[in-house]
């Protein structure tokens, strides 16, 4: 059974940083994507980045590119995403995500095939 788990959310302070791991199991796909989603109550699902197995290529939402970074440390099957600069705009829940067979970057939630249970990020003012 494949399984997502996110933790490292939290409440910061405007300009601070958060780090949300996701440890996926249950899996041995030889091509992935694992993305990053955020939704705020009243918005619809925002894809913020993802990163692809086959190359570490990887892709960020404008709204985030320069202040996020997404790593992945497949020994652990483990994604990272590194959130600097943080704005009370990125005050969501964020979950990850996998989608399996593939060797391109996605965005779309409807692309991805499991979810995580997500892990809520706060950001004051």
């Amino acid at each position: 059974e494949v399984q997502l788990v996110e933790s490292g959310g939290g409440l910061v302070q405007a300009g601070g940083s958060l780090r949300l791991s996701c440890a996926a199991s249950g899996f041995t796909f030889d091509s992935y994507a694992i993305g990053w989603f955020r939704q705020a109550p009243g918005k619809e699902r925002e894809g913020v980045s993802c990163i692809s197995s086959s190359d570490g290529s990887t892709y960020y939402a404008d709204s985030v590119k320069g202040r996020f970074t997404i790593s992945s440390d497949n020994a652990k099957n483990t994604v990272s995403l590194q959130m600097n600069s943080l704005k009370p705009e990125d005050t969501a829940v964020y979950v990850c995500a996998l989608a399996v067979h593939t060797n391109v970057l996605l965005t779309a939630p409807d692309e991805y095939d499991y979810w995580g249970q997500g892990t809520q990020v706060t950001v004051s003012s």
